[in-house]
């Protein structure tokens, strides 16, 4: 996921991030200034959904627009398939049986 915090509040006329840190407090939501300093320069680790609905209501936005989708980021982390699997399977695995000592039976 991409986040657009910055362009997002840049559209709204927000510029700096002690002014985003401000309208966040006045609508309850105090962070430290060092979270405040990762969230406009970079994205996120962790945002939690409180933290997320906040913001979204100072902005007057959705979550779509703070999170952008990067799918091909997703196809890349994938590990390489086996051509074994098949096409008419995506994404299974092939299992090979393992053959063992075979088990006892109970005494009669």
């Amino acid at each position: 996921m991409k986040w657009n915090l910055r362009l997002t509040a840049a559209e709204r006329g927000i510029w700096k991030s002690a002014q985003m840190r401000r309208m966040l407090a006045e609508a309850g939501l105090e962070i430290s200034a060092g979270k405040m300093s990762s969230w406009w320069a970079a994205s996120p680790p962790v945002i939690r959904l409180e933290e997320l609905d906040v913001l979204c209501a100072v902005l007057e936005c959705v979550p779509d627009d703070l999170l952008i989708p990067e799918p091909e980021k997703v196809v890349a982390r994938r590990p390489a398939q086996a051509e074994a699997v098949g096409e008419e399977h995506p994404g299974a695995t092939v299992v090979t049986p393992r053959f063992g000592k075979p088990r006892s039976q109970p005494p009669l």
